[in-house]
C-alpha cells in the first residue's frame, strides 16, 4: 500500500422501518434485515486494519457503525455533516405522493440536481458544501490508514461523484442499496474508486 493512501469503505446504513420514503434527516429506526446487513458487512470488514469508525449523527447509521466498528474495538465517532439531505417538504413522503402533491417538485429537482434546493430542505450542491470538506479532514488526519464511514444514499453519491469528478447533475446514476460497500482510494495525487454498490 503506499504510504499516503487512505481508504475509506463507504457504506449505506441497513434497511429502514419505513423504507419507501424520503426519511431525509428524519430520525428512523431500523429493520431486523438492516441488522443482518449491518452484520453481514461487519464479517466482510472483519480483518481489515481500521483505524476509526465515523457516521452521521442519525440513528441509523450510528447503529450500523456500532455493528461494523465492534470486532475492532470502535465506537463510531458522529458527525452531523454526514446527515442525509433535507428533503424539506419531502420528508416522510414517497416519490408518489410528492408527485401527487407537489408535481413540479421533482421534474425541476432532475433537471438541476446540484442546484434545486427542495422546498423547506436543501440542495445537493448545499450537501457537498457541508460534508466533502468534512471527509477531506478526516482524509488527512488518517493519510496511510483504512477508515469506515456508515452513511446516507444521497451523502454517499455525492462523495462517490466527488472522487469520481462527477458532476452533480449526474448523482442519480449511482446507485446505492441498503447495506452496499463502497471503496475509495486517496491519494495526494488522485482517488481511485475500487468499488460501487458491493
Amino acid at each position: 500500500m503506499e504510504s499516503d493512501r487512505t481508504r475509506l469503505y463507504l457504506t449505506r446504513h441497513g434497511e429502514v422501518v419505513n423504507h419507501g420514503v424520503y426519511n431525509g434527516q428524519t430520525d428512523v429506526d431500523i429493520t431486523p434485515k438492516a441488522v443482518e446487513q449491518m452484520e453481514r458487512l461487519r464479517d466482510l470488514l472483519r480483518d481489515k486494519n481500521l483505524r476509526a469508525v465515523y457516521s452521521s449523527d442519525l440513528l441509523r447509521t450510528r447503529k450500523g457503525a456500532e455493528i461494523i466498528g465492534q470486532p475492532h474495538g470502535l465506537k463510531p465517532q458522529v458527525f452531523p455533516e454526514f446527515r442525509e439531505v433535507h428533503f424539506g417538504r419531502w420528508q416522510g413522503l414517497s416519490y408518489a405522493q410528492v408527485m401527487e402533491r407537489y408535481p413540479s417538485d421533482i421534474p425541476q429537482w432532475l433537471s438541476n440536481v446540484e442546484t434545486f434546493r427542495i422546498p423547506e430542505g436543501e440542495s445537493m450542491g448545499e450537501v457537498r458544501q457541508r460534508a466533502i470538506p468534512k471527509l477531506q479532514g478526516l482524509m488527512e488526519r488518517h493519510r496511510g490508514e483504512e477508515i469506515l464511514l456508515v452513511c446516507h444514499g444521497a451523502l454517499n453519491r455525492v462523495i462517490l461523484a466527488d472522487a469520481l469528478h462527477l458532476p452533480m447533475d449526474h448523482l442519480l446514476r449511482i446507485e446505492q442499496d441498503y447495506g452496499c460497500l463502497n471503496v475509495i482510494d486517496y491519494t495526494s495525487r488522485w482517488t481511485v474508486v475500487k468499488l460501487v454498490n458491493g
